[in-house]
């Protein structure tokens, strides 16, 4: 920056011993102060900014619902299986990474927010420039300066300040276009004119809009087809989960039934007060036949949930795989259509 101002500085005091006879013209101009009095550009800014307002408030609230999601989890994961919680928390990775893609397709260095305010920038600026070179060609100005620019100035005195006229001319031009644009539209008004009918050009414009609405289409049957798929999916986790609380809840009465039953034989047993040991070791015999059972049927129980976790697993990776297929053929009819 110092050598741009030292650059910028000789090349002045080396104008001036040029052209000393005559004497040098320098005048600067504010691009903020001016870009702030334009109200074209002040309404199409405020108009970006209620936009990038909005995108906002989406993203927060996607990411709110986030957040809520793994709350969710963290409290329900005592009674949910690995495999069902690897499959919440993907869920969950997956809609992130959605929610953290439209924030930078939004507001990254190459965004929506980036490129309007950019096209915004453009017109007003060859305004200003194009109102520079009036003002320096009529008045014989040798140099102007943008005082908002890289170009440090130390001091600035207020009369060489050109800001004020560059807005002026801006509005007496946005005022010519007006009054043109207004009387050329009176014109065409009191001007009777037969249309001319292009055929070609109505044909171009169906078929954009065909491909427009195909495109569209398309488009929509896709949305469809992951939120049934989404919905099955949590349905399916649903009815699984409560499968899992339910034989949870039976193993448990199961156990239960075992000691009560066990508790009743020793009462009979106390109330008799007489028993052989042949009789002793025959209900010995059958308690631990009870016990065994009831392991048995609970690694019957474990291997049957793990099977069904299994078929699940499979069900889903499926599910994913076509959801995945059918992405593909709607992004190939999409570019086909193009």
């Amino acid at each position: 920056m110092q050598n741009k101002v030292l650059f910028l500085l000789i090349l002045a005091f080396f104008s001036i011993s040029i052209q000393a006879q005559r004497g040098v013209r320098i005048g600067y101009i504010d691009t903020e102060y001016i870009l702030e009095n334009v109200p074209e550009y002040q309404e199409a800014i405020a108009q970006l900014n209620e936009k990038a307002d909005k995108w906002k408030n989406e993203i927060e609230v996607k990411l709110g619902t986030i957040e809520q999601q793994r709350k969710d989890l963290s409290n329900e994961k005592a009674l949910l299986t690995k495999e069902l919680i690897e499959e919440r928390e993907e869920d969950i990775y997956f809609e992130e990474k959605e929610i953290l893609d439209y924030q930078q397709k939004r507001f990254g260095p190459n965004g929506d927010l980036f490129i309007q305010q950019t096209q915004l920038m453009k017109p007003v600026q060859d305004q200003i420039f194009a109102a520079v070179q009036d003002i320096a060609n009529s008045r014989k100005y040798d140099f102007i300066f943008d005082k908002s620019s890289d170009a440090t100035m130390l001091f600035s005195a207020r009369q060489y300040d050109l800001s004020e006229t560059v807005i002026r001319s801006i509005t007496r031009t946005a005022k010519r276009k007006q009054v043109q644009s207004k009387s050329e539209r009176k014109a065409a008004e009191e001007e009777e004119l037969v249309p001319e009918i292009n055929l070609e050009q109505e044909e171009r414009a169906r078929v954009l809009e065909e491909k427009k609405k195909q495109r569209e289409s398309a488009i929509e049957e896709a949305r469809n087809k992951k939120l049934a798929a989404r919905e099955a999916k949590v349905k399916e986790a649903e009815a699984k989960r409560q499968k899992i609380l339910d034989d949870r809840e039976k193993a448990k009465q199961a156990k239960i039934d075992a000691r009560n039953k066990v508790t009743e034989s020793t009462t009979d047993e106390e109330k008799t007060g007489a028993k052989t040991v042949d009789e002793e070791k025959t209900g010995a015999k059958t308690r631990e036949q009870l016990i065994e059972e009831n392991r048995q049927k609970k690694l019957a129980e474990r291997e049957e949930r793990k099977r069904a976790l299994e078929e699940k697993k499979k069900k889903i990776l499926a599910e994913r795989q076509k959801e995945l297929e059918d992405r593909k053929k709607a992004r190939d009819s999409i570019n086909q259509n193009n």
